[in-house]
């Protein structure tokens, strides 16, 4: 009978047994078939400024429990600190008085989640308040129990805490579409696209391609752009075949057989689209592979063919979309990356190098995008619950799992979620990052 770890701690002398000897307890994280609601209250909003406010306003609207002070309360769902105005370190202490007791009481699967500003000023005191914040809230991750989670929205001056982009990456952080994303900020350095009509259909009327989507988290990529709204096109090679037409009778997507490393990928790509009268507003590089081996050890077939797929054969059907007439106004790139790519990983030099390449060419691509009016992000999973982990023997496989705050693998669907909300009309306000999907890995950033 094969032992299940996860499953064992959640039972009463499972429990009991780990408390006693310290090891790891996870908690069943909710997901968004869990809490479809946008925000776990009570809400608790700290801060002092316009922007609180603005906040609070907002959470309101959504139908949250919003209180100023958690004094009188037993549990809380959420805390959000607005910080957009602190100009000193010792501005902080006012605000976050009331935080510390508030934390002893946050609900299973709470979130916490900081509001600042960017750490570009010349003024040493504003500028290290401000970055002051990304350490307090990655500590505040780490501190975190019962699946709660906490991240930061970092917004660049010339932004309103009203944007488009404020609120979609607020709206995405509460809900339980985050629930395995801890412990990260993200950069808001423009207004955004706008706000969606419906935010649970938040993709309605777009076309995206997903690479990669016959199985894993391809597939779950595929499957949820689809609950969003979207009109999908799934790619993989034909081996896949098979798996592919499954998933696209399942979801009403289009296949498309093909092997993206071939020269002219990204022309047969376009001209599938011409053909089909389709622009695209959305492409997912998702297809990738490993050829592991200590770097002492590697071969040249193993490092050409990780190289080849995941990074080199994105940039050439890029230089081919970019040039062609199938990217609508507001056209959103996301690439699959991975914490490897931050951290490193012994025996993947290969795919450490590709998956970090992937976060160069998001970095230099997403400006280029943005004067066009999009966008290009990466999302950077950590150890996920796939096919491919599962082969991993078992006790390694239990250290990876273990390995991150929220002491447990994420779901394919935790990565699907996260390239959805990438995908969305207020993205257009986080240019050329990586966003990390990994229960804050405890190596890397």
């Amino acid at each position: 009978m094969k032992f299940d770890y996860t499953t064992a701690v959640r039972t009463g002398p499972g429990k009991f047994i780990a408390g006693k000897t310290g090891l790891p307890q996870p908690t069943d994280l909710p997901r968004f078939m869990d809490r479809p609601q946008p925000v776990l209250g009570p809400v608790l909003v700290l801060g002092t400024s316009q922007g609180t406010e603005d906040i609070a306003n907002q959470i309101l609207a959504w139908d949250g429990d919003v209180r100023r002070h958690g004094d009188e309360l037993d549990k809380i769902g959420t805390i959000v600190v607005v910080l957009d105005e602190i100009t000193n370190p010792t501005d902080t202490g006012p605000i976050i008085r009331e935080l510390p007791a508030a934390f002893k009481k946050i609900k299973t699967g709470g979130r916490v989640l900081t509001i600042s500003r960017s750490a570009t000023e010349d003024d040493p005191a504003v500028n290290a308040a401000r970055a002051g914040v990304e350490g307090f809230i990655r500590t505040l991750a780490k501190e975190a129990r019962h699946g709660a989670t906490a991240n930061g929205i970092v917004v660049d001056d010339d932004v309103e805490i009203t944007a488009s982009s404020v609120i979609g990456a607020l709206r995405f952080f509460l809900t339980a579409k985050s629930a395995f994303i801890s412990g990260q900020t993200l950069r808001v350095s423009d207004d955004g696209g706008g706000i969606p009509a419906l935010w649970e259909q938040h993709l309605a009327g777009k076309n995206v391609l997903v690479t990669g989507a016959a199985r894993g988290i391809g597939a779950a990529i595929a499957r949820t752009l689809s609950r969003d709204g979207a009109k999908v096109i799934v790619l993989d090679v034909p081996g896949s075949g098979s798996a592919l037409s499954e998933l696209a009778n399942e979801i009403g997507a289009i296949p498309l057989q093909m092997d993206i490393t071939s020269e002219n990928a990204g022309q047969r790509i376009v001209d599938e689209l011409t053909k089909r009268n389709i622009v695209l507003d959305g492409f997912v590089h998702n297809a990738g592979i490993t050829r592991d081996k200590y770097f002492a050890n590697m071969t040249d077939d193993r490092w050409d063919a990780v190289i080849d797929v995941n990074i080199a054969a994105q940039l050439r059907i890029n230089d081919v979309l970019l040039t062609s007439d199938r990217l609508g106004d507001h056209f959103r790139l996301v690439s699959l990356a991975s914490t490897s790519g931050v951290a490193g990983n012994a025996g993947q030099a290969n795919y450490a190098y590709s998956k970090s390449a992937v976060m160069g060419m998001v970095a230099a691509l997403g400006p280029i995008l943005a004067e066009r009016g999009g966008t290009a992000n990466a999302v950077a999973p950590g150890f996920i619950e796939t096919e491919m982990t599962g082969k991993i023997p078992p006790v390694q496989r239990e250290i990876f799992r273990r390995s991150n705050s929220l002491k447990q693998g994420g779901l394919p669907l935790d990565v699907a979620e996260t390239v959805s909300f990438l995908l969305s009309l207020p993205a257009g306000g986080y240019v050329g990052q990586t966003l990390r999907v990994c229960g804050q890995n405890l190596v890397g950033r």
